[in-house]
């Protein structure tokens, strides 16, 4: 008896299970997508299109189209609830989606502190497909007056969203902002001080101020109030306070992670469901918690593939082994980056040329899916 497939999201971690869906439908297994765009943009091109260096269509991935073009079904929307035991998916709308078998790559969200005022101008990091409106917006700044941005956070998408709000001014010839990096203890504090150095560098060379040892108490459509009762005027605010992952696992009273993670073994699947499996943001795998990085999403996926087809069809389940150290490149706007990669660490436009090669290539390999 052919059995029924669903997927939540079209993320990193489904694209090789995405490439072969043809395949599964053509052993009559029936194999839904539910997503809440036609298209799954990508993450680490992100603060690059903020800035220009990339066009949208350059950074996405035509999931619905991929989907419908080998014979799945597309379900536009949102998954917000899980039911283990009767096996179906809830939807936003109430429409409940049966599964045999199914695979979340739900992703994650950027929390929101609260917002008092107008949000207007208030602008998470995720999901990526909002930092295009937040570039024409930027761009009416720009136009206008010296505006002040205030980038809300201290890890890597500050970083690069700051470095590319500099390029984007820079490109658009207007009025140059004020931009200010509130980082909270420590700015890239998990990174190895020498990687620290060179991104503090570069954004300090550019006339980017960081804040460090403060806290954003309040944010609201025109101020930062920060810990230590500073009030920074903020004409633009990003809010970059690290992810977390979708909270559908929890809200269906499933297994999870200290984070909020599917909580998944070392097959993917879920310690109290072994119908369902997940990969990238969306999980905590439990053998040995991961960063929040894409690297791991791609690494995951030939096992999720696997295992999907193991569990549909009755065949043996595949470990995933994360493997050893990644390779980290930040794009800090204006085509120059810093890259390490254990021993070798070097910054500079080479650094930015080596990432742009590597997700070209990453987009280009599977938009010819499409």
């Amino acid at each position: 008896m052919k059995k029924r497939l669903v997927l939540i999201g079209g993320g990193h971690a489904h694209m090789v299970t995405l490439a072969s869906l043809g395949k599964l439908v053509e052993k009559g297994h029936g194999v839904t997508v539910i997503g809440p765009s036609a298209y799954h943009y990508y993450s680490g091109m992100g603060p690059g299109m903020l800035s220009g260096t990339y066009r949208p269509d350059e950074i996405r991935f035509a999931t619905r189209h991929v989907v419908e073009k080998q014979g799945g079904t597309f379900l536009p929307g949102k998954a917000v609830r899980i039911d283990g035991e009767r096996k179906t998916v809830i939807l936003e709308n109430g429409d409940a989606v049966p599964y045999d078998v199914l695979s979340c790559n739900a992703g994650s969200h950027v929390p929101e502190p609260a917002i008092d005022g107008d949000p207007g101008d208030i602008f998470t990091v995720k999901p990526i497909e909002r930092l295009m409106e937040a570039k024409s917006r930027l761009v009416d700044h720009f136009g206008r007056h010296a505006p002040d941005v205030v980038v809300v956070g201290g890890g890597p998408s500050s970083a690069e969203v700051a470095g590319n709000v500099w390029q984007l001014a820079t490109a658009t010839g207007g009025h140059m902002p004020r931009i200010t990096v509130c980082a909270g203890s420590a700015f890239m504090g998990r990174f190895p001080e020498s990687v620290r150095r060179r991104i503090v560098g570069t954004l300090s060379r550019r006339g980017i101020s960081i804040r460090e040892g403060v806290y954003v108490n309040s944010v609201s459509g025109g101020t930062v109030t920060l810990d230590n009762g500073d009030a920074l005027p903020a004409d633009f605010i990003f809010l970059a306070l690290g992810v977390t992952p979708s909270p559908i696992f929890g809200d269906s009273g499933i297994d999870t992670g200290p984070d909020g993670g599917l909580r998944v073994n070392r097959f993917l699947q879920s310690t109290q469901y072994p119908d369902i499996f997940g990969g990238g943001d969306c999980i905590f795998f439990q053998d040995q918690p991961l960063d929040k990085v894409g690297v791991y999403a791609v690494r995951q996926n030939p096992v999720l593939l696997n295992n999907i087809t193991a569990r549909l069809e009755g065949g043996d389940l595949m470990p995933f082994d994360p493997g050893g150290d990644y390779l980290l490149i930040f794009n800090l706007g204006g085509r120059v980056g810093v890259l390490k990669k254990r021993w070798m660490e070097f910054g500079g436009r080479p650094a930015f040329f080596i990432k742009d090669y590597i997700d070209r290539k990453f987009m280009k390999e599977f938009q010819a899916i499409e």
